[in-house]
């Protein structure tokens, strides 16, 4: 049934040449299999696409993205970086859309740049990947940025980076040489993202941004899974009065990035609604075939396929 529906892959990355240079070590934690695809916009990525029956990539920058580099140097840079990824979407317009960097370290041109990103380089909204120079980014310096998206119907994408290195060591150092994944995907992206947007609630941002949308990655980094546990504590005696899992209903998505699992996808539909949940792959980190291979097993309906495959993402990215 699937093969008749256009299937849009929402988390799907590459790596810009010039930041790649000023990212040291990156390399290092990526195969060679992924390094000859994060940088590749034709040929492989699309002869992958076509091969395995996706549509449409959505593309965004592989962590930690520009969130860790400063001032005018960042700014300068992800313009720069953006532009790139513009011409190599132009180059192929009904395969590729794309997400913004954006240099959070300067807030206010940060704004800006998703303002440019979305009217002159038509992208589709931002991905901002983990703290900003050691700053979660829910604090209040932040809220321009997702003042700028709400006015302007622009989604925010957060996707995970590495923690502090502090939480790394005391978490993770008695076993990180062994099991290098459990710092990144088998655990630690999960809690560094959890927190992050659990930290958004709380911080009140969504009162003043109304229209504010965020996205969360790998079935929405157990969030779902925790959504009546974590709205009953919040409302337990002696605290403000929260509605967690209301906000989150109305201002959170999720995708299957990196994770297809159907009971936590049964899970996912039963507390955020099917309307909420987006199909991604995490290219080239995960390869396009498991994913595939997932959706011909799902016993949806039509309707609620198509909603899935590519329907709520062309809602959400206002796609053609």
């Amino acid at each position: 049934m699937y093969k008749t529906m256009q299937v849009v892959a929402l988390e799907e990355h590459y790596w810009d040449a010039e930041l790649s240079q000023k990212s040291p070590g990156f390399e290092a934690s990526r195969s060679e299999w992924q390094m000859k695809r994060l940088f590749d916009f034709d040929e492989l990525r699309i002869g992958e696409m076509d091969a395995n029956g996706v549509d449409v990539q959505v593309l965004s920058h592989g962590a930690p993205s520009i969130q860790r580099m400063k001032g005018q140097e960042a700014v300068d840079l992800a313009r720069r970086c953006n532009d790139r990824l513009a011409e190599q979407i132009a180059r192929h317009p009904t395969r590729f859309y794309g997400f913004g960097m954006l240099p959070t370290d300067v807030p206010d041109a940060a704004a800006d740049e998703l303002q440019r990103c979305m009217r002159d380089l038509n992208f589709r909204g931002a991905m901002l990947h983990g703290q900003s120079n050691g700053v979660f980014l829910d604090n209040q310096r932040f809220w321009p940025v997702f003042e700028r998206a709400s006015a302007l119907g622009a989604p925010i994408y957060l996707h995970p980076a590495t923690a502090d290195p502090r939480v790394t060591e005391a978490y993770y150092a008695d076993y990180v040489k062994a099991f290098p994944m459990v710092v990144r995907p088998a655990w630690g992206y999960t809690v560094e993202t959890a927190t992050l947007a659990i930290r958004l609630v709380l911080s009140g941002v969504f009162e003043r941004c109304k229209d504010l949308q965020i996205i969360l990655g790998h079935m929405g980094e157990t969030l779902p899974y925790q959504l009546w546990r974590i709205d009953q504590a919040l409302a337990r005696p002696g605290q403000e009065e929260m509605g967690f899992r209301k906000i989150f209903c109305d201002h959170f998505h999720i995708t299957t990035s990196g994770h297809f699992s159907t009971p936590a996808l049964i899970c996912a539909m039963m507390e955020l609604g099917l309307d909420r949940i987006m199909f991604s792959i995490d290219w080239p980190f995960v390869p396009n075939e498991p994913a595939m291979d997932w959706v011909k097993t799902l016993q949806l309906n039509e309707t609620d396929m198509r909603k899935f495959l590519g329907g709520n993402a062309r809602r959400l990215l206002r796609l053609p």
